[in-house]
């Protein structure tokens, strides 16, 4: 009997100790699972894939630098470590090294692009900007790209500059300055104006043999080449001012301007403009009906000139002393 309670009490005994090992060994295991895992194979993927991967399996990714590659392609990955397969805990470092793409390329085509274009496709293909140039050109518009060097299709080596030659758009019209002194200062504005040259600053100087409000100088001079768009500056023949008359403070003196449009159907689109001290101003800019007539004060605390234009076309010219 005792024989027989002795032996089921070491079955007992060895069942418990079999499935304690058992229990220890399976916990052993499952916890060792959930702290490891196997590394992937990444030679090849892109580098953002690879980020994305590493995090979600809960590991570091460490970018140990970049390489130029002729088989593997720009921002992809070209050498990892640990090697695939590999068998680590999470929280570990994976060493990975990115492709540069291959270190010689065909260079692209920058004709007729802007600048914005050429310097996106510089930083996709590792290029640099080297000299620019400009000319100007009839069929490539301003700022963008005429030609190039080297030029499209070359091979050409990564982090080489590339030469530019830029439009600068059409050549502008020029002319001859047309001699303006001795003219009045109406007919030299009407000139300027055919020359599309726009009229500058007005000065004014006393001559006692010369006309009065005829042009005594001018700006550029006569003879001169001169481009579209620069401007004219005049000084004309005009008696000396009273700036010796006593003024009471902050007053502000004024001539009345009046223009009336002569009889028609049509409205005209007048335009007066006021030119002081190397300024100009619009002081009234409409369409008005014919017969109508406006009225304009012009302030005479400095020496000033009112142009009226009908349609863009100069009609009338006045100008007005200090008091």
């Amino acid at each position: 009997m005792i024989t027989r309670i002795a032996k089921i009490t070491a079955l007992c005994l060895a069942f418990i100790v079999v499935a304690g090992i058992s229990a220890y060994f399976t916990l052993t295991f499952l916890i060792k699972s959930e702290d490891t895992v196997i590394v992937p194979d990444f030679i090849g993927k892109d580098v953002v894939y690879v980020l994305e991967y590493l995090t979600g399996l809960g590991l570091n990714t460490k970018v140990k630098g970049s390489e130029y590659s002729l088989n593997v392609p720009k921002n992809h990955v070209i050498f990892q470590q640990p090697e695939p397969g590999a068998e680590i805990k999470k929280g570990r470092d994976v060493r990975i090294i990115i492709s540069k793409g291959a270190q010689t390329i065909l260079m692209p085509n920058l004709t007729g692009l802007s600048f914005l274009q050429a310097r996106i496709i510089f930083e996709e293909n590792d290029l640099c900007q080297g000299a620019q140039s400009r000319t100007f050109s009839r069929s490539i518009e301003i700022d963008r790209i005429i030609s190039q060097s080297p030029l499209p299709g070359a091979r050409v080596q990564r982090e080489d500059c590339v030469n530019l030659l830029v439009s600068s758009g059409q050549r502008p019209v020029a002319y001859k300055m047309p001699e303006l002194a001795g003219l009045s200062i109406e007919d030299a504005v009407l000139l300027i104006e055919k020359f599309d040259l726009p009229l500058g600053e007005i000065k004014s100087v006393f001559h006692e043999s010369k006309h009065r409000n005829t042009v005594v100088s001018q700006e550029p001079l006569a003879g001169y080449r001169v481009d579209e768009g620069i401007r004219v500056n005049l000084v004309i023949n005009r008696r000396p001012s009273k700036k010796d008359q006593e003024y009471l403070p902050g007053e502000q003196r004024r001539n009345l301007f009046t223009y009336r449009l002569n009889n028609g159907f049509l409205r005209r689109h007048i335009r007066v403009e006021l030119k002081s001290k190397g300024f100009s101003s619009d002081l009234f800019d409409e369409f008005i009906k014919p017969g109508q007539e406006i009225w304009l004060l012009i302030p005479t605390n400095n020496e000033a000139t009112v142009l009226l234009y009908e349609d863009d076309t100069l009609i009338q010219t006045q100008i007005y002393d200090v008091w």
